[in-house]
């Protein structure tokens, strides 16, 4: 049996994003499937029908209490109603 840990679909492409919430600080990588223009897809991925977009990598920073530690979670579900912007991040 093959292990699919770690593996990408070939079928979808990633991008490391920044979102912003009223409450938090959100940077990490969002995967969205190989149909059309790469960089229409961050908009298309904001007017789905879906409730919830799935970051992985992610570091959340408060924008309600500054001085909590920087949290870093493998996996994260945003509720698309919350999120006020998200944009690709340049990488370096």
């Amino acid at each position: 049996m093959e292990n699919y840990d770690n593996k990408i679909p070939t079928d979808v492409w990633s991008e490391r994003v920044y979102i912003e919430t009223k409450e938090y600080v959100i940077r990490g990588t969002v995967y969205m499937p190989k149909v059309g223009k790469k960089n229409r897809l961050l908009t298309e991925i904001l007017n789905t029908n879906k409730q919830f977009l799935a970051v992985t990598d992610c570091d959340i920073e408060s924008k309600l209490t500054p001085q909590r530690p920087v949290e870093h979670y493998k996996f994260l579900e945003v509720n698309l109603s919350t999120v006020l912007i998200m944009r690709p991040v340049e990488q370096s």
